[in-house]
């Protein structure tokens, strides 16, 4: 892997396009695509078999990273809410049976966890909806007897986020008169306002309008801390984290805002070894030991409501950057949570993108 270059220029978008030979950028801009097939397999009335049920409960079965952080995004999202219990699980519980609904969600139709899953909610006659490929052994296992929602657009596994947490929304929103949710936004709309942030994202906006490109500059060269204000922003930051190990390679820390805070003193470098302040003029290795490193730099996600608020929660922190849809555009209308999750997830999907681009992958 190539350190990220200083000298890489984002607003080049010749050669942004030219280095990107994997086609990264396009697959982490499809999150509204994802978004938009889900919510046309509902209208084509796939989860028929479900809707007007009123079951005990609903369960979300994660067979591998992605899907379990949906599982873990949509239970935060929506759990306080409903009236019926949000459950995340890495397998299909024992209790489940005829009155529960379990999604077991994957991406590897080869994975003996995922059929297994699929399989024990089924013995258990529960009902299942299957969010994963039709094909391999979880259609052998699933047969006719289990709701199938494959995706319909495909990328690369590390931007299915969308497509997993659109299906667990739709799942709530087919089961509306049991769970109700107050305020669930349509995928439509989420899928719009997703394909929006992607199009500001695009290559050939120059940084100072461009969001992923902006914040792939602020993390450029830096360690990097992705913290969040809530259960939500914290898985959102899990995945943001992620990300950018899998796509440029670069360690960062996701955590908390909470227990971010409480390590504020450790996150500013300002001493050498010896104990000295760091002066690089005067500085000599050989007798002050090494350079310190330089301060990390703290991205706090948040869906608050109210910006100002989440600015001033976060105000302590050295070096911090606020990452919001609140209040960033001329609308004053706040948008939904599970839109502001959809936003944020591309957006830092492509910012992502766009540091492994700069480090020549």
């Amino acid at each position: 892997m190539t350190a990220p270059s200083p000298l890489f220029d984002f607003d080049d978008a010749g050669s942004v396009l030219a280095a990107d030979v994997d086609g990264i950028l396009r697959s982490a801009a499809l999150g509204g695509a994802q978004i938009r097939a889900v919510a046309a397999a509902v209208e084509e009335r796939q989860l028929d078999r479900i809707e007007g049920m009123h079951p005990r409960s609903v369960v979300f079965v994660g067979t591998d990273a992605r899907s379990r952080l949906a599982a873990q995004l949509v239970v935060a999202l929506f759990s306080e809410q409903s009236a019926v219990p949000l459950v995340s699980a890495p397998a299909t519980p024992p209790w489940v049976g005829a009155l529960d609904v379990v999604v077991v969600a994957g991406n590897d139709a080869g994975d003996p966890q995922l059929a297994r899953a699929v399989d024990a909610g089924l013995r258990r006659s529960a009902e299942v909806v299957v969010d994963a490929p039709d094909e391999g052994p979880v259609r052998a296992v699933a047969a006719g007897r289990a709701v199938m929602l494959p995706p319909r657009v495909h990328v690369q596994t590390r931007y299915v986020l969308a497509r997993h947490v659109a299906v667990l929304c739709a799942v709530i929103g087919v089961l509306q008169s049991a769970t109700r949710i107050p305020g669930l936004p349509a995928l439509a709309d989420v899928a719009d306002a997703v394909d929006a942030e992607a199009a500001r994202n695009h290559p050939s906006n120059e940084v100072f309008h461009n969001p992923a490109k902006a914040l792939a500059v602020r993390m450029q060269s830096r360690r990097v801390i992705l913290a969040g204000d809530s259960a939500v922003t914290a898985v959102l930051a899990r995945h943001a984290a992620e990300s950018l190990l899998q796509a440029a390679g670069i360690v960062a820390a996701a955590a908390a805002l909470s227990d971010v805070l409480v390590a504020r003193d450790r996150l500013v470098a300002g001493t050498t070894a010896s104990g000295e302040p760091y002066d690089p003029f005067f500085h000599d290795e050989e007798l002050d030991g090494p350079a310190p490193v330089a301060p990390a730099r703290v991205f706090v996600l948040s869906t608050d409501a109210d910006r100002s608020a989440a600015q001033r929660r976060a105000a302590a922190l050295p070096d911090m950057e606020l990452v919001s849809v609140v209040g960033e555009f001329e609308s004053s209308t706040v948008p939904p949570v599970l839109e502001q999750v959809a936003v944020l997830t591309v957006r830092t999907e492509m910012a992502a993108a766009y540091l492994a681009l700069a480090g020549g992958r």
